[in-house]
């Protein structure tokens, strides 16, 4: 080592783990050959049960651990006239291991201090300050100093927090970097947030003016952030999203009266609206209610397409999903018949396909991580749904799509309404891992931010786009469109998509106006 290289090493942080010494048992196994007891190898456990594969696999030669796992199971009273190997436990005795462990790491958290911003448009009365605290996690350690980087401005506050004046910025926001010191002898991760401050412009107004102040990082601990304004790293529009992005605080607020023609033949179907009265007992030959069926069942439509607004508001606090954008999602994709709508292979509300629940279980790796168990080895799940084999994959699709499904012959309506009401969190889930998505393919096509190339508003029409047509028409429409130096923006992506695709179009306008 250099006198250079030995100077680096004396100066380097500690780093942040642990030696614990744990009691353990230790268990000794044999592995022996049934015809003369040969000992061909000794394994050492340090768990209950049987060796598994993979004990046997690092214990003993390639050769032995074949013979291992082909060896059938021994019926026979003379053991000796048995095929292959078998496992004995030789002895078990109390034991001490040194476990390292990795310790966490110290945080800085920001938020706002000097105002307490209203919901959605984030708006505060005067000019706050931004307030960043420190956190160690580890027993008998501090936070010393806290740096920060702001307005090409360096601010060290020796303490844990740090209070810094907020003044108007450009409409893109600007950048603060920061950052701490611990007594442990070592530094934090440098964190970023974007922060934007704009005058409300209504200084003159009876209620008086204010500064809409909005903050984006995976440290702010303030008001939550716009729904996936994390994941594309943009604003929302000053003042707040538009109301096709929000969620009432109540259900009253997300009722509509649309006058919807397959949920009226359903509920006739289902015997629920007497339409015998009508022409056709009220419906169509396509199953739709005609404008008698309509008429007769408008009450019960009314009330049925509002049955969910409570459910969809909890899913959406939850999961921070724009309620109104999944109650038009479902007004397009099902009328709110949870059952079978135009295709048998469709699900849910969202009507769901097998293919449609994949972005969910790559993108959305929290959701992932909670239902893969579920289904399949907890082991097998470990590795990620990328690395699954094809029949792994397939059968987690194909079991995430059920959950969605609410036909049930045994019921009322043949529909369990329980069952449509839990899957309302899912589809949630899976609008998020369609943002997550849509990032990724904004990069792709860019190589940058989806908040450095497009809009708030438009990266969520493109997120609806690849819930409904998929990735590949997505994906197809954003290159072509950054290709051809346009800005990626609904109004130049939109007609890039190919013929097969085009119907997307409408969709997203029906969702999103």
């Amino acid at each position: 080592m250099s006198a250079r290289e030995e100077s680096f090493a004396a100066d380097a942080p500690p780093t942040r783990k642990a030696e614990i010494l744990i009691a353990y048992t230790e268990y000794t196994w044999w592995l022996m050959r049934w015809a003369d007891n040969q000992l061909l190898c000794q394994l050492i456990i340090d768990h209950e049960g049987w060796p598994g594969a993979e004990d046997v696999a690092n214990g003993c030669e390639t050769a032995v651990y074949q013979e291992w796992q082909s060896t059938p199971p021994c019926a026979q009273e003379n053991t000796s006239a048995c095929e292959g190997v078998y496992l004995y436990l030789l002895n078990q005795s109390p034991a001490e291991k040194t476990v390292v462990v990795d310790l966490p790491p110290s945080q800085v958290w920001i938020s706002l201090t000097g105002c307490t911003p209203t919901s959605l448009e984030n708006l505060c009365p005067e000019l706050p300050s931004l307030l960043l605290r420190g956190d160690e996690p580890l027993p008998n350690e501090s936070i010393t100093t806290i740096h920060a980087i702001y307005n090409q401005q360096v601010i060290d506050c020796a303490a844990n927090t740090c209070i810094i004046p907020l003044n108007p910025t450009p409409i893109e926001g600007n950048v603060i970097e920061f950052w701490a010191d611990s007594t442990f002898g070592d530094t934090s991760q440098h964190f970023t947030a974007r922060i934007r401050v704009v005058d409300s412009g209504a200084s003159e107004s009876p209620i008086g003016g204010g500064w809409y102040v909005d903050i984006i990082s995976n440290q702010w601990r303030g008001n939550q952030v716009a729904s996936c304004a994390d994941v594309w790293r943009v604003f929302p529009p000053v003042g707040g999203p538009p109301a096709w992005l929000t969620t009432p605080e109540s259900p009253t607020l997300l009722a509509s009266e649309e006058p919807y023609y397959f949920l009226a033949g359903r509920l006739i179907s289902q015997g629920l609206v007497d339409a015998s009265g009508c022409n056709g007992g009220g419906l169509l030959t396509n199953d739709y209610a005609n404008a008698c069926g309509l008429e007769l069942a408008r009450p019960l439509v009314d009330e049925w397409q509002n049955r969910f607004d409570a459910t969809i508001i909890q899913a959406a606090q939850e999961t921070n999903i724009p309620g109104q954008l999944m109650k038009n999602l479902f007004a397009q994709e099902s009328q709110f018949w949870p059952g079978i709508f135009k295709d048998t292979k469709e699900f849910g509300l969202g009507q769901i396909t097998e293919n449609g629940a994949e972005p969910v279980l790559l993108w959305n790796q929290t959701f992932y991580n909670q239902f893969c168990p579920l289904v399949l080895n907890e082991t097998r799940c470990e590795v990620g749904y990328s690395q699954l084999s094809t029949d792994e994959k397939a059968t987690l699709r194909g079991a995430l799509a059920l959950k969605a499904k609410a036909d049930c012959a045994d019921c009322p309506m043949g529909i369990d309404l329980t069952h449509a009401d839990f899957s309302i969190k899912l589809f949630a889930e899976t609008i998020r891992a369609n943002c997550e998505q849509v990032a990724q393919i904004v990069y792709n096509a860019s190589g940058k931010l989806g908040g450095e190339v497009s809009s708030y508003e438009d990266l969520w029409r493109l997120t609806v786009a690849n819930y409904h047509a998929g990735a590949g028409c997505v994906s197809y429409a954003v290159h072509s469109a950054y290709n051809n130096n346009q800005p990626l923006v609904w109004s130049n992506i939109s007609p890039y998509f190919t013929p097969p695709c085009q119907g997307v179009i409408s969709y997203v306008e029906k969702i999103t106006r």
